[in-house]
């Protein structure tokens, strides 16, 4: 069995991922996402008490950003997190316990 070895992401990379959790709302559907998995769009707008437009357009830049899954379950679309926005969650929630 061949071992997998980790690279370093590109600084471009990160970037890609940074600029995707640098909204309030997205880090709100993050951490919405991580205790409760596979969500519809129609359930995050309702839980986070949003507009569903400015929630559908979060979604879409947190899939760009590789942080956030989209599978479909017949017509209706469920989110999850991607093993990034795992990490990112970790770092949120130890991140803001840090007082500035």
């Amino acid at each position: 069995m061949e071992k997998m070895v980790k690279t370093a992401k590109s600084a471009r990379k990160l970037e890609r991922h940074f600029k995707g959790v640098a909204n309030h709302w997205r880090i709100q559907i993050l951490l919405l996402v991580s205790k409760d998995a596979g969500l519809s769009l129609m359930e995050i707008t309702d839980k986070l008490n949003a507009n569903m437009k400015t929630t559908a357009e979060h979604t879409r830049r947190l899939v760009i950003a590789g942080l956030l899954e989209k599978h479909h379950d017949g017509t209706i679309v469920l989110h999850n997190l991607t093993p990034y926005g795992k990490e990112f969650v970790q770092f949120i929630k130890k991140f803001s316990k840090h007082g500035v």
